[in-house]
């Protein structure tokens, strides 16, 4: 972690019109979870809509984009990058930072309120709220390394992000059952499913023993795709 970096990409991405979007997604969980919990609906059922749908599957891809191509496109974009790669900083040093700073954040705008949603409407009981929360996290990780890479190799970040989350997890993924295998929502569910135990009907279509070095993988992977391309970035500015 570098300081610097650290304050510099906190300071973007909580400023005045990216905060503002930051908060509507979670207060819409809240909000909604706050109008169920008075519902005579079933709770379990009500439940597993809510935090699976439009936390898991809403909430946190957004925020994961938001954040994780806003530590470092806007940079890349304006050409302010150029200021902070003429530094004596390791590459992969900027990288992890901005990441660490975009984790922390997705985990502070999806994960608390997914908490207090799963409160709201289902309790302590069987840990399932506590899968959820876990799952939000380790999703929140995944999406937020993605998005950071996306941030550095492409200038339609946005776009090839949201084609990921909206057209490849939630079309593609509902009518092609293989297509499941490589989303990062379905990892999150994975996890969920097994904090919160096998009768929860979370309903995960990837085995943990899956998810897990997934996971894994596209977070690590990612970080270092982002250093290296980050390093031609530096290169090709030299010349």
């Amino acid at each position: 972690m570098n300081p610097t970096v650290a304050r510099l990409t906190l300071r973007g991405l909580l400023g005045r019109r990216r905060g503002l979007l930051l908060l509507v997604v979670p207060a819409l969980l809240l909000f909604v979870s706050a109008l169920a919990s008075g519902s005579t609906a079933d709770a379990h059922g009500l439940t597993v809509k809510i935090l699976g749908q439009l936390g898991l599957g809403t909430l946190v891809p957004i925020l994961g984009l938001v954040v994780g191509t806003g530590a470092i496109a806007t940079e890349i974009d304006d050409g302010s990058i150029v200021y902070l790669l003429a530094k004596p900083l390791p590459r992969w040093r900027i990288i992890t930072t901005k990441l660490a700073v975009a984790i922390g954040v997705t985990w502070l705008f999806s994960v608390v309120p997914t908490l207090l949603s799963g409160l709201l409407l289902f309790g302590t009981r069987d840990g399932m709220v506590l899968g959820y929360t876990v799952a939000v996290m380790v999703a929140g990780a995944a999406y937020s390394a993605l998005f950071l890479l996306l941030g550095v190799v492409t200038r339609h970040a946005v776009v090839a992000g949201l084609g990921y989350a909206l057209i490849w997890e939630s079309v593609v993924g509902n009518f092609v059952e293989g297509a499941r295998t490589l989303s990062i929502q379905q990892w999150g569910r994975a996890v969920a499913e097994a904090v919160a135990g096998g009768d929860t009907a979370i309903g995960a279509d990837v085995s943990l023993g899956a998810a897990v070095p997934l996971l894994l993988v596209v977070t690590v992977g990612a970080t270092v795709l982002a250093s290296v391309k980050l390093a031609g970035l530096t290169l090709a500015a030299e010349e």
